[in-house]
């Protein structure tokens, strides 16, 4: 499946390292555990956002999903895909960025032609340059906060419970990001995505989280507070929560957490495994992975 990370550092730009893919598969067996982009968004020390992204196959090209990335910034978004709809090019390659946020998704839904009818009554259809059902869900949501006047929170709510009620969902994880401030969110239980709450005081050492898919360093984290969001725990740390399903977490400039049970209830139509097709099937649930 998709890989999702993000890091919030507070108010001060702090210098990460990123490494995508650090370690892959064999890349001689052209399977869906093989990523179809590996993306990186960042919010730099002018607060203006800043992406780096590639559609790389990994049997095709490693050297940009393999070699380390260093970026200066307060918020970071970071995503590996695993394609289910749309091309490998860059248009379908998260993260994306959409009135000055950045976006990145982990699962499935249908009924994009629904979606594409709600984006038109929210003039928010000319946001979408590519074929994924994410960059699709990132324009309803970016159309409802529109509508909204601004309020994230609200417009993100509204989008997400238009589309729990309206189309076939398998899975929405979340992570959407300004300079100041992100949103995750879990929905509904497919797939799990974790928090690790760095703000209970100054750490006697930097960030160093990883897992096969995704490496993120940063010494300039040492003795400052951090919250980070992860498709899995990157390590030891007794710290590391699953986000409960329906659960949406707010993170602010200055790293006050809100949390709330946003959707309590499972989609009106939640797709069974066995109802995705094949390709879906494999890169949400590859046969063999490794953490």
């Amino acid at each position: 499946m998709c890989r999702l990370f993000g890091l919030h550092a507070g108010t001060d730009a702090v210098t990460a390292t990123f490494w995508l893919l650090n370690a892959p598969d064999n890349l001689a067996a052209q399977s869906r555990r093989n990523p179809d982009g590996t993306g990186l968004g960042v919010f730099g020390r002018d607060g203006r956002p800043r992406l780096r992204k590639e559609p790389v196959a990994a049997w095709q090209d490693t050297e940009f999903a393999t070699e380390a990335h260093e970026m200066a910034g307060t918020t970071f978004v970071a995503h590996v895909r695993y394609a289910t709809t749309g091309a490998r090019d860059m248009a379908n390659t998260h993260p994306f960025l959409q009135d000055g946020r950045i976006f990145a998704h982990n699962g499935v839904l249908r009924g994009l032609d629904a979606v594409e009818q709600r984006l038109g009554e929210l003039d928010a259809a000319e946001l979408v340059a590519g074929q994924t059902d994410s960059e699709r869900v990132f324009a309803l949501i970016t159309g409802s906060i529109r509508a909204r006047d601004g309020d994230v929170g609200a417009g993100l709510r509204d989008a997400i419970g238009w589309l729990a009620a309206h189309v076939p969902i398998y899975a929405l994880n979340i992570l959407l990001s300004t300079a100041t401030d992100m949103w995750a969110l879990r929905y509904p239980d497919t797939h799990q995505l974790h928090l690790l709450d760095r703000r209970d005081g100054a750490e006697p050492f930097g960030v160093d989280l990883y897992t096969q898919r995704i490496r993120a360093q940063s010494e300039q984290l040492r003795g400052r507070r951090a919250v980070v969001f992860a498709s899995e725990p990157m390590d030891t740390d007794p710290r590391w929560r699953l986000l409960a399903p329906g659960e949406l977490i707010h993170v602010d400039a200055e790293l006050q957490l809100t949390t709330e049970l946003a959707f309590p209830d499972p989609p009106a139509r939640q797709l069974r495994r066995d109802e995705l097709t094949t390709a879906a099937q494999e890169a949400q649930h590859p046969w063999k992975e490794r953490l």
